[in-house]
C-alpha cells in the first residue's frame, strides 16, 4: 500500500526542517534535567513549529494564506536562534554545536524567505487543496 505525498513534503525546506528537528531533539538530551520544562521544551516547540507551519499552510487555498504560515515558520526559526543562543550562554551547548546549528538555521531561513517571496508574488493564484 502506498500513500499520497503532499506538496509540502516535497519542499526541500520542509525536509531540512525535519532533519533539524531530529538534531535538536538529540542536542537537548544533554541539557540539565531541570531545564526539561523550560528551555528544552521551548526549543523543541519552536523547532517543531517550522515544519508544522509549512504543513499547515500547504492546506490553505490561496498563496496569501500559505505565505502567512510560511512567515510563521520563519518567525519560529528566528525564535529557535534565540533559544540556541540562550543554550550557548548557559553553557548547555558548545560554540561548535551552536555554530553548526546556526548555519543550518540560516539555510532554512533563506529557503523560507524565498518560498515566502514566491507565494506573495503569486498571491492571486488559487492552489489545489492537498
Amino acid at each position: 500500500m502506498s500513500y499520497h505525498i503532499y506538496s509540502f513534503e516535497k519542499l526541500e525546506v520542509y525536509q531540512l526542517a525535519r532533519k533539524f528537528r531530529v538534531e535538536i531533539r538529540e542536542i537537548v538530551k544533554g541539557f540539565p534535567r531541570e531545564e526539561r520544562f523550560e528551555l528544552t521544551n521551548q526549543l523543541k516547540r519552536a523547532t517543531d513549529s517550522i515544519a508544522t507551519n509549512l504543513a499547515e499552510g500547504s492546506g490553505r487555498s490561496s498563496n496569501m494564506d500559505q505565505a502567512h504560515f510560511t512567515n510563521i515558520a520563519c518567525s519560529s526559526a528566528l525564535e529557535t536562534i534565540d533559544h540556541l543562543t540562550a543554550a550557548l550562554d548557559l553553557d548547555f551547548i558548545s560554540e561548535e554545536v551552536y555554530s553548526s546549528q546556526r548555519l543550518k538555521l540560516d539555510e532554512i531561513i533563506n529557503k523560507l524567505n524565498a518560498l515566502y517571496r514566491f507565494q506573495l508574488n503569486n498571491k492571486n493564484t488559487l492552489k489545489k487543496r492537498y
